[in-house]
């Protein structure tokens, strides 16, 4: 809904609230941990500072308000310390920038739980109405996930559109999908989420849907006898959902077939992972010298990246960087990633980067640990890199390699730990499961070179009847050495 479209009585309504009646702060005396304040102070919308995304050059404002939204965030508050809270609507704030979105106001409400009608309750919903018209905001942003019933029930008190926490991560998805199947399994996630909220979001959400991914079967003649436009779109939707599912299942097919490919050569594999913006595509790039696109925002790169690098010992590896982490993932992107995830589940080794310059990189690994494990992932050895060593606070460095014994400090702006990491990470790597002691002859060079790219050699000798290897390598390796050797 447009400003303009606004009702300018919204106010009146509700009465003229002072900023100490809707933007309390948490009193001297009141516990936040504990939760031990007044039933007044409990309730209040409280203003989290530091949220305001506006630009101070008031002709770039103008023109920021005729591209983008203009949001106020909303959080409930109902378990740890406040700045708990604060941290999550800090980056509540960054997923909405990421969208495009200027942040105006954020609140939030100490509550212990949400309310199941208007998830901040109805008195609540009503000064958050006189918050959304002072600040001329177009959207809603809910740090949490709303059901169907939410979101229409806070819609119709603000007047405004309303959108939670997964669909706007959903939404950057979409912006930043590049690949034929990241773009299919982004669709997929949104489809999923869409289809229970076609009757909570009405028509305006009815039409996106239909018009998502470009499966639908809707048109002219599609209408059955009494059906309504809700069943209409449901059908379509779950008719695209199917084609994607299909689509996705192909594309993995000729995943997995790459995947067996570089096993079959006894090529290690080596996937980045960690949460978004801690800097696993300029890890990559100092790894690999990849080239991928590093910007300092939250899912800047989304599709995986597979390159090849090579161990201070010169044995060849593959290093994937992976879609990042955040708290409260959506399941439907897990689930709709899947196939692109179990490239993490079937590595040899996770590197798991953490922004050592967070102020809080604890819970980041956390949160990450939590994905690594819906995949099936824990099991799999992990190196953990705290990244941005030249930022970050010593004293968090050393707390955070004190905590994870298997760790490593680098920079990866810098190039700083990086060779201490590709020495780790080659003491990590799966030694080659055959010995061999062969003799190949000199018109076979190149089975030579794959044993210098794929191998771990103990002996390389030069004598009359050809080159001696010692050493382990991979099976199929293994096997045309021995068949050259004994021919």
């Amino acid at each position: 809904m447009k400003h303009s479209e606004l009702d300018a009585g919204a106010t009146d309504e509700i009465g003229d609230f002072s900023d100490d009646q809707y933007y309390e702060t948490v009193g001297v005396g009141n516990d936040p941990t504990t939760g031990s304040m007044d039933l007044s102070d409990r309730a209040a919308l409280r203003r989290v500072a530091g949220l305001s995304t506006e630009l101070d050059d008031v002709t770039e404002v103008e023109y920021r308000q005729i591209r983008l939204e203009r949001v106020v965030l909303v959080g409930v508050w109902t378990e740890g310390t406040v700045r708990d809270a604060e941290r999550s609507l800090e980056e509540l704030a960054r997923l909405a920038e990421t969208a495009g979105s200027v942040v105006v106001d954020g609140v939030m409400q100490r509550r212990d739980r949400p309310d199941p009608a208007t998830y901040i309750g109805s008195g609540k919903a009503k000064e958050l109405r006189a918050i959304v018209v002072a600040n001329a905001a177009d959207t809603v942003i809910c740090d949490g996930e709303l059901s169907p019933g939410q979101l229409r029930q806070l819609e119709d008190v603000v007047k405004v559109k309303v959108v939670d926490r997964t669909w706007l991560i959903l939404d950057i998805f979409a912006q930043h999908a590049r690949s034929r199947e990241g773009k299919a399994q982004v669709s997929l996630a949104q489809m999923q989420y869409l289809l229970p909220r076609l009757r909570g979001w009405g028509e305006s959400l009815s039409r996106q849907a239909g018009g998502m991914g470009g499966g639908g079967t809707g048109g002219v003649g599609t209408r059955g006898p009494g059906e309504t436009k809700i069943e209409t779109d449901r059908r379509r939707i779950n008719a695209s959902m199917a084609k994607l599912r299909r689509e996705i299942k192909e594309m993995k097919t000729a995943r997995d077939t790459q995947r067996r490919d570089r096993k079959r050569h006894g090529v290690p594999s080596v996937v980045i992972a960690g949460y978004t913006n801690a800097g696993k595509s300029s890890l990559l790039n100092q790894l690999t010298g990849a080239g991928v696109l590093v910007e300092d925002a939250l899912f800047a790169t989304l599709d995986p990246t597979v390159r090849k690098a090579i161990t201070p010992s010169g044995r060849e590896m593959t290093v994937t960087d992976t879609v990042g982490f955040v708290r409260h993932l959506p399941h439907q992107l897990v689930e709709a990633f899947r196939s692109t995830l179990e490239e993490v589940a079937d590595a040899d080794l996770i590197v798991h980067v953490v922004d050592g310059s967070d102020d809080e990189p604890e819970s980041q690994l956390t949160a990450v640990r939590a994905v690594l494990a819906d995949i099936g992932a824990q099991d799999v050895p992990e190196l953990v890199v705290v990244n941005k060593s030249d930022s970050a606070e010593s004293d968090v460095m050393a707390r955070l390699l004190r905590r994870e014994p298997h760790s490593v400090a680098v920079s990866a702006r810098t190039g700083e730990g990086i060779d201490k990491l590709l020495s780790l990470i080659e003491d990590e790597l799966p030694h080659a499961p055959m010995q061999v002691d062969v003799i190949v002859p000199y018109d076979r060079g190149d089975l030579v070179a794959r044993a210098y790219r794929e191998g771990e050699l103990d002996v390389v000798e030069h004598i009359e009847a050809g080159t001696r290897i010692v050493g382990r390598v991979g099976e199929g390796l293994g096997k045309d050495l021995t068949e050259v050797a004994t021919s």
